[in-house]
């Protein structure tokens, strides 16, 4: 048997990860099988060597998560848990309902709770490796949201900024210039609906895929409206793409901090946004981490291993090139 102790900075934080009549607290001493009890601030654990690191591990990171956005849920207790110990529960998360039997079942944890915080929340701003399936959850959810007549419209937005190629020399007029940007929203979108039906909304206009320069000026009511690939906005462009909301709608802003692609050392308008709307009520931020990765599985082992580079040194963590 081992134990270790936590010092928690005040009582209020510590009320906050044990959760309401301590059901976070009952959630990770299930969950590895752990003895956790608190005394003068301060958390013991005690249980098997491995069940105690991981249980300190998920603790650290809770508390980390409730000083700095001064709550949590159940749902970042699930994720916390899925990330430190490397195990998921794929078949007992809500569906996401698109239509007659046609269903989109988040597979993670992680997944489910940003499934959650999108039903929730006005704004949510969601960050994570490839594959963990931040673009295509939230076309589901816009999908689901235009199924059921709770909006009227579906924009799907990227910045057009290149990643280490150049499509300046390829033929056609601006619109073709402009399609490989948007294709992986569209590839999501044709996986949700029929091929048929994507194209009579976009002729009607009722789905639209732009590049994020060309949201400037308008006012989107009745809207799901999802900015992609969102690390690789300026600032001026993040504040100008999220006052585009208009009445009765929801954004969704999506990327990969690991991912920037802006030119010289430009800040991100993700990174910005992240710490500049945290704590405003009816904005949700999502972390998904590698946990959450629902691609082939050889997709976690390359972000592993492109991840041990950035981390000694050998590849910037935050450039691509």
């Amino acid at each position: 048997m081992k134990t270790n102790s936590i010092s928690v900075l005040d009582s209020k934080t510590l009320l906050t990860i044990f959760g309401p009549r301590d059901q976070y607290l009952r959630t990770i001493r299930k969950a590895l099988g752990v003895t956790i009890t608190a005394r003068e601030e301060k958390v013991q654990i005690e249980g098997e060597q491995e069940a105690v690191a991981q249980a300190t591990q998920v603790l650290e990171q809770l508390i980390n998560q409730a000083e700095r956005r001064g709550q949590i849920d159940a749902h970042d207790v699930s994720a916390t848990l899925a990330a430190v110990t490397g195990k998921t529960q794929e078949h007992n998360h809500a569906p996401i309902v698109l239509g007659g039997s046609r269903l989109v079942r988040p597979r993670t944890p992680g997944q489910a709770a940003y499934v959650q915080a999108i039903q929730d929340h006005d704004l949510v701003i969601c960050v994570g490796p490839a594959g963990s399936g931040k673009t295509y959850l939230a076309v589901a959810m816009a999908v689901a949201a235009f199924k059921q007549d709770r909006v009227r419209k579906i924009v799907l937005v990227r910045p057009a900024v290149e990643a280490g190629e150049s499509l300046g020399f390829l033929t056609g007029d601006l619109q073709a210039k402009i399609n490989p940007y948007l294709r992986p929203l569209l590839d999501a979108l044709r996986e949700l609906l029929d091929y048929d039906l994507v194209k009579k909304l976009s002729d009607q206009d009722v789905i639209e895929m732009s590049p994020l320069a060309y949201m400037r000026g308008r006012t989107l009511n009745d809207a799901f409206i999802i900015l992609d690939e969102a690390q690789n906005t300026t600032v001026s462009q993040m504040k100008m793409f999220l006052t585009r909301m208009g009445n009765n709608s929801k954004i969704v802003v999506s990327g990969d901090t690991t991912q920037i692609d802006l030119p010289g050392h430009m800040p991100s308008g993700l990174i910005d946004a992240l710490g500049r709307l945290r704590g405003i009520p009816g904005v949700a931020e999502v972390q998904l981490q590698k946990s959450d990765i629902v691609r082939h599985k050889l997709v976690q082992a390359i972000v592993d291993a492109y991840a041990d580079d950035e981390a000694a040194g050998q590849v910037p963590l935050r450039r691509k090139r």
